[in-house]
């Protein structure tokens, strides 16, 4: 992974990825938001869905529904030079997915201590994910998406990773981290 600094555009991307993950927060979602960029232009959103009430789906996280939504758009872009926006780190399902599409750039605001994948060692994986050309980078406004974090584990009312090593260190974190 290439090292890369933070931009303008990637702020002002990752602040509509929060808009979403402000929006599934609303909705009992667990709150995270994703959009898939082209140079200036959003070309696929995705917010995560399926944890409202405690209903167990694993499938539908944000960025798999706005890869889902990118597939639409057609063959046209090239996706090396797009860049995925997201509110938490992407998990190895994910980050998987965005590698498989030919994503060129992960952006994440929030990491995901208990099963973030952007982080794994893959010397010793397939070549097609150890070869992949990717730059990842961490804490875009961070304490932003910690905030949303934060709200969500401290409602009684969002079951959805209770009690986990993820919300016990979420909790901990300061707020101005």
């Amino acid at each position: 992974m290439k090292p890369e600094t933070v931009s303008v555009k990637d702020t002002i991307f990752m602040t509509a990825a929060l808009d979403l993950a402000q929006t599934a927060l609303a909705d009992g979602e667990f709150p995270v938001g994703c959009v898939i960029a082209n140079s200036d232009t959003v070309v696929a959103r995705g917010q995560r869905t399926g944890t409202a009430a405690g209903s167990g789906n694993e499938i539908d996280h944000a960025e798999i529904n706005a890869l889902r939504r990118l597939c639409g758009t057609g063959p046209h872009l090239d996706r090396s030079k797009l860049t995925i926006y997201c509110t938490m780190e992407p998990c190895l399902m994910c980050f998987s997915a965005v590698v498989l599409s030919g994503i060129g750039r992960i952006v994440y605001a929030y990491e995901d201590v208990m099963g973030g994948g952007t982080e794994c060692d893959r010397s010793a994986w397939p070549p097609l994910y150890r070869d992949a050309q990717l730059t990842v980078i961490a804490g875009v406004l961070r304490a932003n998406s910690l905030v949303l974090f934060q709200r969500f584990f401290t409602d009684s009312g969002n079951p959805y990773w209770a009690d986990s090593l993820l919300s016990r260190y979420t909790l901990d974190q300061p707020v101005s981290a």
